[in-house]
């Protein structure tokens, strides 16, 4: 990759990352990885206890990092259940979240879409400021592409109604151009919400070639399928270089854009993903 761009290394700087309850344990002190006041999503697994997910949120606020729950709507009991679940991150001063549909074949409670959990205002209720939907530029099994943008016109609607900062977080993939055609697809449906592009941390091809198959990545898996046919480089670290200076250069250009961020999926471990950051950071104030 050529020499890092000031838009680059600003967007490693304001990167978020992501965590398990049961991966926050093993880490401990995230502090002896990442700068604090790091944005770091705790992501809620099917069958997952909500409790797990305010006590991380707990530690995390107390490393003084900023944690951002995900609200899996499939995975709601009852109406009742996102109320408590609202009310416990309340009284720890959280005010943002990511809503996703979580995957559960069969919704456990009456919500079936993250449209039916924003419409129950209890977000506004509990002091929520900024929600973070899901966006799928490379598609998803689970619904199809003209499914997917009614989706995001309906919920960015009721946030323009209803005075809520919404933006999308996006699944991880692989290339820019794909990504960027998407964002203007968006655009010319309506849908200007700030877009946070989803990156896969370093890990090796044959990690990210298995996370790609099983999250239905689409095109862009071509990058990680062309390096995966030489047998030499399958357990090789791949790190996201190329595609995080290509998003730089299109924000650079492209004034009108939606990107304005990225969220690193850190697949290979936070480790890894922390000490490339890091690298980033010091080769980038070294020059």
């Amino acid at each position: 990759m050529k020499h890092p761009s000031p838009k680059f290394i600003s967007l490693i700087q304001q990167a978020s990352v992501e965590t398990t309850p049961a991966g926050a344990l093993k880490i401990g002190d995230f502090r002896a990885h990442l700068p604090e006041q790091t944005r770091i999503y705790i992501t809620f697994l099917p069958g997952s206890d909500f409790a797990d997910t305010v006590q991380t949120s707990i530690t995390l606020k107390q490393q003084n990092m900023i944690p951002i729950p995900h609200i899996a709507a499939r995975s709601l009991a009852s109406k009742q259940m996102l109320e408590q679940a609202l009310q416990q991150l309340q009284a720890i001063d959280i005010s943002e979240a990511l809503l996703v549909g979580g995957a559960v074949p069969t919704p456990l409670g009456e919500f079936s879409a993250t449209i039916d959990v924003l419409e129950t205002d209890l977000f506004q209720q509990y002091g929520f400021q900024k929600l973070g939907i899901a966006g799928h530029p490379e598609g998803s099994p689970d619904f199809s592409d003209e499914d997917a943008i009614k989706a995001l016109q309906l919920k960015s609607a009721y946030g323009e109604k209803n005075g809520l900062a919404l933006y999308i977080a996006t699944q991880f993939c692989f290339e820019a151009e794909p990504l960027i055609a998407w964002q203007k697809q968006l655009q010319n449906h309506g849908v200007n919400l700030p877009v946070k592009i989803g990156v896969a941390g370093v890990a090796t091809i044959k990690t990210l070639l298995k996370y790609a198959i099983e999250c239905g990545i689409g095109n862009s898996m071509q990058v990680i399928s062309k390096r995966a046919k030489d047998l030499t480089k399958i357990m090789s670290p791949f790190p996201p270089d190329d595609l995080v200076q290509a998003l730089a250069e299109h924000i650079d250009s492209d004034s009108q854009t939606l990107i304005n961020g990225i969220h690193i999926f850190p697949l290979g471990g936070l480790k890894k993903t922390a000490d490339w950051m890091r690298l980033q950071l010091e080769t980038n104030t070294d020059t």
